[in-house]
């Protein structure tokens, strides 16, 4: 009788298992020459697992690389970005680089914020701009036509990779790209929240992407041009928001960036909620902060209310861990000074562990009070609030 061989269910497939080896030996390499010899080898099997739709094989292999190979695994990540988000394209015998490129906005509003197709005056002012003050001279621009929230980004390296592939083609005939809006996901409601703007630059293979690749150019630059000449571009599209447009980059790193400064930017728009719905002060303003805990840290939760009302939260702000943050990283003195810049003069951190609980009925996040109680963030009856937790 054959037998049964136990401990099969975990064995690793051999892609994956072979994208663990190369990544480790890559994260072990002692030379430029060594490196390089790990580099293209594991360049080829990561570049055509994205084409075939492998997308299991990446992901199991960083899951596992995780726990057991922290540097390892984000050498394997950081290859598997870099090649879902930047391809080559060869058009008539002449080669261009593509760059998939996303452009965070940061946005709130008691009224909404949109998810919504741009409209082609909307999307041809928006290259303009973008081209003028983002992107080089030679780069040649396609966009999405959509304003995305978080939920509806592509959900896989393998998406991102198509998504690259298809906008770059768009890209060398002038044209943008019209997106099938029936399968994406609803949006979540928050008061605060981000928006991007997608899109790929192309240019002749090897020549500048960014404006500030070029001889006198410079991020700091590029992003003030943004701020101020795009800012009026959005208008039509933010209304009843107040909105921060973030400088645009390689889709990865902009939506990293979106991420860590929606943090800050909740704070400072639930502040803002309270004083123009209230008219309460940030002085009169007491901000509670707490850890919130799973199986480790996970985020902060900070709970906003008058200075006379211990046991309530009128609006709540959810400050999660990202990246390489853990309990070590002085997340509380970020978000003291956040609080401070606004204003607010009261604010009490607590210590002690919390865990991250969540209401029965409408599965929000609940907020802590300055008696140490985690509750439901509500705002006075009498006031026609919109949604009070912020991301």
């Amino acid at each position: 009788m054959k037998r049964s061989r136990f401990g099969a269910r975990d064995r690793l497939p051999r892609d994956a298992a072979e994208l663990q080896r190369l990544s480790i030996g890559l994260s072990e390499s002692g030379g430029r020459l060594e490196d390089l010899f790990w580099e293209t080898r594991l360049a080829d099997l990561v570049l055509g697992l994205l084409k075939s739709g492998a997308e299991d094989d990446l992901t199991t292999a960083m899951d596992r690389l995780f726990e057991s190979h922290p540097q390892a695994h984000d050498e394997l990540i950081s290859m598997v970005e870099s090649f879902a988000e930047a391809q080559t394209l060869e058009i008539e015998g002449h080669l261009y680089d593509v760059q998939l490129f996303a452009a965070p906005i940061l946005a709130w509003s008691r009224y909404g914020i949109p998810a919504c197709p741009l409209g082609s005056a909307n999307l041809n002012v928006l290259k303009v701009q973008l081209g003028a003050h983002v992107f080089s001279a030679e780069a040649r621009l396609s966009l999405v036509d959509y304003l995305f929230s978080p939920d509806q980004l592509p959900r896989s390296f393998c998406d991102v990779w198509q998504l690259t592939k298809n906008l770059g083609e768009q890209a060398l005939t002038g044209d943008n790209l019209r997106l099938d809006t029936q399968g994406l996901p609803e949006t979540n409601r928050f008061l605060s929240d981000v928006r991007y703007l997608i899109g790929v630059s192309v240019v002749p293979h090897g020549a500048a992407i960014f404006r500030w690749n070029e001889p006198d150019g410079s991020r700091e630059n590029a992003h003030a041009a943004w701020i101020k000449q795009g800012s009026p571009s959005l208008a039509s599209l933010f209304t009843g928001c107040a909105y921060h447009p973030l400088l645009a980059d390689a889709y990865h790193s902009a939506c990293r960036q979106g991420d860590l400064n929606s943090r800050p930017y909740a704070l400072k728009a639930s502040v803002a909620f309270l004083q123009t719905t209230l008219g309460l002060l940030p002085e009169e303003m007491r901000a509670v902060i707490v850890p919130c805990h799973e199986q480790r840290l996970e985020e902060y939760r900070v709970g906003l209310a008058p200075r006379d009302q211990d046991n309530a939260a009128y609006q709540g702000v959810v400050w999660a861990l990202l990246g390489a943050e853990d309990e070590h990283t002085d997340i509380v003195a970020q978000i003291d000074a956040t609080l401070r810049e606004c204003g607010l003069k009261d604010i009490l951190n607590l210590d002690h562990i919390m865990p991250m609980e969540f209401c029965d009925d409408c599965g929000a996040p609940l907020f802590p009070t300055a008696e140490g109680e985690l509750v439901h963030a509500d705002m006075p009856e009498q006031s026609d609030a919109m949604p009070q937790t912020l991301h």
